[in-house]
């Protein structure tokens, strides 16, 4: 396979002035993020919660017990322990302490039903889950089917206590459970001695997100998890400047995104980080914004679209110019929802691109330079891309062809855990395939044109989703729309293009509506890219980082046709 025949790097030449090209990665332990944290601003707010704060002293401090509690578990240097728990200080602690003592870090998505906590706890082989006290019916119906030996819970208030309508007291053990702070209170820091080798032990066990099939655990490892931190932080430390900032973090913790981008590289530069539980508790993330002040906002469209629609965004409006730097990633961004967010609050929305595989990003606007709307930016540091053939990947495709995008670069996973089948196939060497369309405009900046497995066959025409709902998008009555291909009854091997579609508030659910939806395509895309067929929803299937899971709709077309799925 030939080098990428970018030689030039055209991105490069478009990076702020002070972001290097390259950067250096020091070879550690990602947990070591917090000692140095601690060393320069042990006294600084780590984590604000419920209104209650807790400082970076105190943050190591519980994760060092808490990592002395796990080996006296019997946890060994490589084991892995599940962590279940929403946006709560106990996450934090849990990550920081599992990779203390040695382990590796699963994390499991609060909104799992049994089956798919089940199938990650066998596949990752976790023997021990931290947990949020509200899933305890589900992990105990599983339990049986795993190699589960304890599991740790804790609530909400654990670490809120001014919150906390029972007041402050020790919480009352439950028959079969460890309680966290019982554990951590009672175990004094005493956390293990071990050397960690940076390229190749896994930090962080990560399912992807199972939208196109089975889960699948990235192996990120350490050096992967600290590449990408210094990486971002490289990106921003124009604006960003370290021990002075608050970052608000709304987005799941249990996602990549969040994990990395909301917690792991905001500890790195000693930020404050605001907590907020719910990221669709539009009311209660406003309230958080308003009492910590906070500088960077990192979301997602639906976050962005779903804050346009309250009637109350203008109460807010002072609160938001605290902001600096909106991020939106995990999902694509429509323009016009990017272009009213800014019209109505003043922020900025910087879009990127990533994935699980790649710790998560790859991709960002500049900060300062210029932002291309509906471009997902450049390569960051020490990352390089190219365009390639989808049928062939050794086929490098010149600038402003759509292919397969292909990445390399320090974050870049070591493997999916336990599939050598499914990772020869992702991994090309030191290259990843990313599964994404895209293309690279004549100054590197890369736009993502859909998934490769989402693409519709149209007699030999090539029709992406994104670029059709991108069209829905700009249509005045549409509040979210997603598309997918189904089955040419007429035509073997052929697909036809079907529409998903929910309304604003005051539009009617017609066939007047669908004509108008219909016509106002035909305007704007070729005659066969135009929705067949129309659905209305009250709502679309979305991951809790408000990716829609075109996977679920497919499903539930496939069973309306008597298949099975």
């Amino acid at each position: 396979m030939s080098d990428n025949p970018y030689a030039a790097k055209p991105w490069i030449k478009h990076y702020d002035p002070d972001v290097p090209h390259e950067v250096d990665i020091p070879e550690m332990n990602i947990s070591e993020f917090l000692d140095n944290a601690v060393k320069e601003f042990g006294g600084r707010t780590a984590i604000w919660f419920l209104k209650h704060k807790i400082n970076y002293k105190k943050f190591l401090d519980t994760a060092e017990r808490l990592a002395t509690a796990l080996v006296n578990l019997g946890v060994k240097k490589g084991d892995v322990v599940a962590i279940m728990l929403p946006n709560m200080p106990q996450f934090m602690f849990s990550f920081y302490g599992i990779l203390k003592a040695g382990a590796i870090v699963t994390a499991c998505s609060v909104l799992h039903t049994e089956h798919e906590l089940a199938y990650q706890l066998n596949d990752s082989g976790a023997e021990i889950i931290i947990a949020w006290d509200t899933q305890l019916e589900k992990i105990n119906n599983v339990k049986d089917r795993t190699r589960l030996r304890h599991i740790i819970i804790t609530n909400i208030f654990d670490y809120a206590p001014m919150a906390n309508p029972l007041g402050t007291r020790e919480p009352p053990e439950i028959a079969g459970t460890i309680q966290f702070l019982n554990l951590v209170n009672k175990t004094k820091p005493n956390p293990p001695e071990f050397e960690t080798n940076a390229k190749e032990d896994i930090g962080v066990l990560q399912y992807t997100g199972g939208t196109t099939g089975l889960p699948k655990g990235a192996m990120l490892t350490h050096y992967g998890l600290v590449a990408n931190c210094v990486q971002m932080y490289e990106w921003t430390k124009a604006i960003v400047k370290r021990g002075k900032e608050t970052a608000l973090t709304t987005l799941p913790l249990f996602h990549i995104y969040g994990m990395q981008v909301c917690m792991n590289s905001f500890i790195f530069s000693g930020t404050t980080i605001a907590l907020h539980a719910d990221p669709r508790d539009q009311k209660g993330l406003f309230e958080v914004i308003k009492a910590t002040h906070p500088a960077m906002f990192p979301g997602v469209p639906t976050m962005y679209m779903r804050l346009l629609e309250r009637d109350d965004l203008e109460d807010y409006a002072k609160d938001l110019r605290s902001i600096k730097i909106c991020n939106s990633g995990a999902a694509p961004m429509p323009p016009e929802v990017l272009k009213e967010f800014e019209e109505r609050t003043g922020a900025i929305i910087i879009e990127g691109y990533g994935m699980t595989e790649c710790g998560p990003a790859t991709h960002v606007n500049p900060v300062k330079g210029t932002r291309k709307i509906g471009s997902v930016g450049l390569a960051i540091p020490s990352t390089e891309f190219k365009i390639v053939d989808i049928d062939d990947y050794t086929k490098i495709l010149p600038q402003g062809e759509s292919g397969e995008i292909m990445v390399k670069g320090p974050q870049v996973m070591k493997g999916y855990f336990n599939k050598p089948e499914e990772t020869a196939n992702q991994l090309k060497g030191e290259w990843l395939l990313t599964g994404d369309i895209g293309r690279m405009d004549e100054e590197g900046y890369l736009y993502i044109v859909d998934r490769k497995k989402d693409m519709i066959n149209i007699s030999g025409f090539k029709v992406y989703p994104r670029e059709v709902e991108d069209v829905l998008f700009e249509y005045e009555a549409i509040e979210n729309a997603s598309i997918i291909g189904l089955p040419d009854p007429n035509s073997a091997g052929n697909e036809t293009v079907k529409a998903f579609i929910v309304l604003k508030d005051g539009y009617r659910e017609t066939d007047e509506m669908k004509a108008k939806i219909k016509e106002f395509c035909r305007k704007n895309v070729a005659p066969y890219k135009v929705p067949k067929e129309i659905e209305f929803r009250k709502e679309l299937p979305e991951t809790l980082v408000g990716k829609v899971l075109r996977k679920d709709l497919k499903d539930i077309e496939a069973r309306r046709r008597g298949e099975e799925v």
